[in-house]
């Protein structure tokens, strides 16, 4: 009997919090007469407050959760240093421009192959 009546209240957050996304989304189109500045907060607040109901749904705690654990993975990432970045970025830069002069290269080779074949 608990079981099912909190099963019924994460039903209801999650309906509430995705109506209230709803809203701020109905509300950006009716007040589309508005300043967009208004409107965009509007929509901000609005959409926090829905995100906010949201997350205290059993799924939305597991993924804050999630997100806040991601926080201390990223600190344990190694970041490549300036010089590997750049030499990186320099070999797909080529690779790209190598494989644009050969599909530029075939193409043209089609172009002109159909030409002759239909005169």
């Amino acid at each position: 009997m608990v079981n099912e009546s909190i099963n019924m209240q994460n039903y209801i957050r999650w309906f509430l919090g995705i109506a209230i996304i709803g809203l701020a989304v109905y509300g950006n189109a009716y007040f589309a007469q508005e300043a967009l500045l208004y409107r965009v907060l509007g929509v901000i607040v609005v959409s926090a407050l829905g995100l906010f109901v949201l997350s205290t749904t059993v799924e939305g705690r597991e993924s804050l959760k999630i997100v806040l654990e991601s926080r201390t993975e990223i600190r344990r990432v190694v970041w490549p240093t300036r010089t590997e970045t750049t030499q990186t970025v320099l070999i797909v830069v080529v690779a790209i421009f190598v494989c644009a002069l050969l599909l530029w290269g075939l193409d043209s080779l089609f172009g002109w192959v159909m030409a002759n074949l239909l005169g």
